[in-house]
């Protein structure tokens, strides 16, 4: 009898067994971790990115979130901006969690350190949207991939909208990895028109009376076209302190700039017809992932897609382009290859990984500002597409 009963015990802790295992492996066929600052200075575009990231995978995947059968799973993590944080987050999800892939940062700084955890435990990183040109550059490596732009897609596509003879410019950047590579790819970028200073400013500076002052300085005597080109991400954005300085009325200074968020834009309706170049904005790509991302955006949200949502989404079609051409296979052998040199579709048309540094080719926008009253920030309209055969991005790894 208590034989009978011993067996009868085990028999039901197996099938009890059974019923937890399996659902959990179910769940679990293709691990995905985003680290990306849900706090910290650049929450905005971290929360962005997360959320363009969870409507891709839903979109590439037909609203199944699997892969040949496989169920998604997205880890989360916050790094609050921090390179340390960062990088353990990184190891422990590839060693504790068994991350498939790792998706993130939003820093260039954070990212700069979790490219060697990358490496160290041979699985790849998809980094988006950091922008620093060493991320693939001479501190990448063969598991880095980049769905975001880099700091040269950035300054070339800029350089179209101020690069002529007798333009004298000053640069106004922060004074970390995205600033100051930003500045090194514009001035490489420049064909024509001259630095004459550059600025750098603590990221999260909120007072730029002297800064701008140097700037003012150093252009208000200048002949020709004068200008200063802005390079600023998250925190305080400096284009309320340069509007209340009335530089093109004082001393006949331009701004000039890139894209960035809906809420910093608000200030760009100040400089009518400003130029620049921007990644993304909701209304100028026209493609059908774009008008999926817009529609499913605003039945959500009640508001458009913003520049990093794009950037999260593209790189959820990125990872299903890949998981589709492996069937679904995560080793990372076969992930590098199917990744190398493959074109995929993105809000913003279609993008490659270039072979040699892993960096997705796409088009830039080169726009001009228009203050319309029906918009609560200035609205870029598009000047035209700058694609990527036209942008001689440099590769500047060791490879």
């Amino acid at each position: 009898m208590q034989r009978r009963s011993t067996i009868a015990l085990a028999a039901s802790l197996a099938a009890l067994a059974t019923t937890f295992s399996l659902p959990a492996l179910a769940q679990s066929d293709i691990k995905i971790a985003h680290i990306y600052s849900k706090t910290g200075p650049l929450e905005a575009y971290g929360k962005q990115t997360q959320t363009g990231l969870m409507m891709g995978l839903a979109y590439a995947t037909g609203g199944t979130m699997a892969v040949n059968g496989k169920k998604i799973t997205v880890l989360e993590k916050d790094d609050q901006g921090k390179p340390d944080l960062g990088k353990s987050l990184l190891a422990a999800a590839y060693a504790d969690d068994k991350a498939d892939i790792a998706v993130g940062p939003t820093s260039s700084g954070v990212a700069l350190a979790m490219l060697p955890v990358a490496e160290e435990y041979k699985k790849i990183l998809l980094v988006e949207p950091a922008v620093a040109d060493s991320i693939t550059g001479d501190k990448w490596n063969k598991y880095i991939f980049r769905t975001g732009r880099n700091s040269s897609q950035d300054a070339i596509s800029n350089a179209v909208a101020m690069d002529k003879d007798g333009v004298q410019v000053a640069t106004l950047a922060q004074d970390y990895a995205f600033g100051r590579d930003g500045v090194k790819a514009f001035k490489s970028a420049l064909k024509h028109a001259k630095i004459v200073h550059e600025e750098y400013l603590p990221q999260n500076t909120t007072d730029f009376t002297a800064g701008i002052q140097r700037v003012v300085d150093a252009l208000k005597d200048k002949p020709g076209q004068k200008a200063i080109e802005v390079i600023w991400a998250g925190g305080t954005p400096p284009f309320n302190a340069l509007a209340a300085q009335d530089l093109k009325k004082r001393y006949g200074i331009d701004v000039f700039t890139g894209g960035n968020i809906l809420p910093a834009m608000s200030a760009y309706k100040n400089f009518p017809g400003m130029e620049g170049a921007t990644y993304y904005y909701f209304g100028i790509p026209k493609n059908p992932v774009n008008e999926a991302l817009v529609s499913a955006h605003y039945k959500e949200f009640k508001q458009p897609p913003d520049f990093f949502t794009a950037g999260g989404f593209s790189a959820a079609m990125a990872l299903v382009t890949a998981l589709k051409a492996t069937g679904g296979d995560t080793s990372t052998n076969k992930l590098i290859r199917a990744m190398e040199g493959m074109s995929f579709d993105t809000p913003k048309g279609k993008m490659t990984f270039r072979q040699q540094d892993h960096q997705a080719m796409q088009s830039m926008y080169h726009f001009r500002i228009k203050n319309d009253p029906a918009f609560a920030w200035g609205v870029p309209e598009l000047v035209r597409e700058i694609k990527p055969e036209e942008m001689n991005v440099p590769v500047k790894n060791k490879r």
